[in-house]
């Protein structure tokens, strides 16, 4: 019987020393480590890819998409419309999970896609939809965007619904529309799209794009919006 309590309090001694070593080494130095090698080595990521402005302010994550839209004409009205602020550069549609969604308009609690297939009715009426919005809002006198200059990720949302990237094509579309909205030259509008179009990875990796949010900030430090 003796044995056997010493041998029983050896092993949970044993294992409270297992817990206590494994707790500072996993839950305390590995962590502290791991942290402080992202901190030395890749602040930027580590803290979220934040997207600052030139005064230090944080506007966003350079990874996460944003919505430009301009205020409710009655806040508690549920039903209404957002409506996009045509000032700025517009991001990919991003009602992937629908209508029953909370991530409309970018809206960080979820993300996902539509899951729905090519010949599905909803959306392709969403495409409808997007593409005559498309062209409605970015044709301006002496400027006529055409239903065929509409790119894919103008009128469909990304696998996330998150996307903070649209094509250089989909930017290039917004130029004019930028450029009346602010009274800019379109030549100036042009060569800010180009200056922040980022090629593909490594020169084959992926596709070239265009981070809505770090244009828009460039654009509002050229304007002084």
């Amino acid at each position: 019987m003796n044995t056997s309590v010493r041998n029983t309090g050896r092993l949970l001694t044993a294992a409270l020393r297992a817990l206590l070593v494994l707790t500072v080494v996993c839950g305390i130095l590995y962590p502290l480590t791991v942290t402080g090698a992202a901190q030395l080595l890749f602040p930027g990521r580590a803290n979220g890819s934040e997207v600052k402005t030139d005064d230090g302010k944080v506007v966003g994550s350079s990874l996460i998409g944003q919505s430009y839209l301009l205020p409710k004409k009655d806040p508690d009205d549920p039903d209404e419309a957002a409506r996009p602020d045509l000032r700025w550069f517009q991001p990919r549609p991003s009602n992937g999970l629908g209508t029953n969604s909370v991530n409309t308009q970018y809206s960080l609690i979820l993300s996902g896609a539509t899951n729905r297939s090519g010949d599905n009715e909803d959306l392709i009426q969403w495409v409808k939809d997007a593409k005559e919005a498309v062209v409605r809002d970015n044709s301006v006198p002496g400027h006529e965007v055409r239903p065929a200059d509409v790119p894919a990720d103008a009128v469909t949302s990304s696998g996330s619904g998150l996307d903070p990237h649209i094509s250089p094509e989909y930017a290039k579309l917004q130029i004019h529309r930028v450029a009346e909205r602010h009274n800019l030259g379109v030549e100036r509008v042009e060569k800010l799209v180009a200056d922040h179009t980022d090629s593909r990875i490594l020169g084959f990796i992926g596709e070239p794009r265009v981070n809505v949010l770090q244009l828009n900030i460039a654009l509002k430090k050229l304007t002084g919006v």
